[in-house]
This record gives C-alpha cells, sequence and structure tokens, in this order.
C-alpha cells in the first residue's frame, strides 16, 4: 500500500502533461473573475491570494530573490492550478470517487518521508512547485482523487492505457465545466490542459522527493 500511495504522487502527477480539455472562450463577460469553470467564479482576489501566499513563502527563505525570479508565471501558475482543481472535482464526483481527511493526511506523511521530513516537504514544494505550505494539502487531495479515480475506473496509473482512460474522464468533466478564462490570464489550451502561451515546469515535478532524478 505504501509503495502504491508512494508511487501515485509522481504517476497521477504526470497525468496533468497534455490531458484533454475544453478551451476557452475568455471573456470579459465575467468582471472581477479571473475564470469561471462550471458557473462557478474564480475570483480575481482568491488568485492573487494564493499568488501573496507563494511570495511571503519565498521571502522567508535564504534566496527568496532567486525563487522569485524562477516563478515569474506564477499568477498564472496558480490559476492553472485552481482550474485543474475543479475538473479532478468533476470527474471525481463523476466517478463517485471521495476523499476523506486520513487519506490526505497519510499522503502527507508518505510525501514527508520521501522529502526528508515536513520542512523538506515544504521547501520542495515550494522551491520546485511554487506551493506554499498552506497549499500542500490541496495538492495532496487532488493526488488521492486522481489515484482514487483509476481505481475506480478500473486501471493501472502506472500503465499509458490506464493513464489514457483517466485522462479522457478529466476531459469529460472539462467539457462540462466549460471552462472560460479572462483573456488577462490567456485561454485554456485543451490539448496541453494549461493556459495557452504559458508552460507550467512545476506540472511533473509535484511531490518529486528532493534529488530524486529526472
Amino acid at each position: 500500500m505504501h509503495r502504491r500511495r508512494r508511487t501515485a504522487l509522481t504517476v497521477s502527477a504526470a497525468l496533468l502533461v497534455g490531458v484533454p480539455a475544453l478551451a476557452a472562450c475568455g471573456s470579459e463577460t465575467h468582471p472581477g473573475a479571473a475564470a469561471v469553470v462550471g458557473g462557478e467564479r474564480i475570483e480575481v482576489a482568491t488568485l492573487q491570494g494564493q499568488v501573496a501566499s507563494v511570495r511571503e513563502a519565498q521571502n522567508s527563505t535564504k534566496d527568496p530573490a532567486q525563487l522569485i525570479d524562477k516563478s515569474g508565471q506564477l499568477s498564472r501558475a496558480k490559476l492553472h492550478g485552481l482550474i485543474f482543481d475543479k475538473v479532478v472535482d468533476r470527474a471525481a464526483r463523476d466517478a463517485g470517487v471521495t476523499v476523506n481527511r486520513s487519506e490526505i493526511q497519510q499522503m502527507r506523511k508518505d510525501a514527508e518521508a520521501q522529502s526528508g521530513g515536513a520542512a523538506g516537504l515544504r521547501t520542495v514544494m515550494l522551491q520546485r512547485s511554487w506551493i506554499a505550505p498552506d497549499q500542500i494539502d490541496a495538492v495532496l487531495r487532488e493526488q488521492v482523487q486522481l489515484t482514487k479515480l483509476g481505481i475506480a475506473l478500473g486501471v493501472d496509473l502506472q500503465q499509458p492505457a490506464g493513464q489514457q482512460v483517466v485522462s479522457e474522464a478529466l476531459s469529460k468533466a472539462s467539457k462540462a465545466l466549460r471552462v472560460d478564462v479572462n483573456p488577462r490570464y490567456g485561454t485554456w489550451d485543451g490539448k496541453q490542459t494549461q493556459l495557452a502561451a504559458y508552460k507550467a515546469p512545476w506540472i511533473t515535478q509535484v511531490t518529486k522527493p528532493e534529488g530524486a532524478g529526472a
């Protein structure tokens, strides 16, 4: 069980690369919103709050300038994460998948064990994934959801065929949600499942242990 959970940290993160989704049309019909997903607004203030949390964490490190310089697209990265989280929620709900607090806590214990402890996990997530300490549990919850989604669909996430099945489920969920992004932040790239003109370097690195190979 421990091995499967540990593998899920990297395998499910790999699913975030190139999962089909609905391209957003992007409009100014929702002033004050960074995006609208499934009729629910992601407020600009919410996005700015996530960015501020990361900047605060970066500024508390020994070399904040370097971290900030490497996260120049932080706003887009955070918006991507907020949108994708809703897509995963919808796909999980459609498949009858639920996640409880104990599962998230266990995932966190496993991630901390891989990263040399709680402090190590916070460092890895901030440096490689642009995730503030108060955002870690939300990311791990998403990892649990993806793992359980694969199980619910009866597929092996370690196999390309299994990843494709989960990708299709996420695509279906994304289409149902009708993602609409404020053009200030770009448009939703259906093929890459991320904001167009934005490369998310952290996607394949989420929860990857410090010192792990590429």
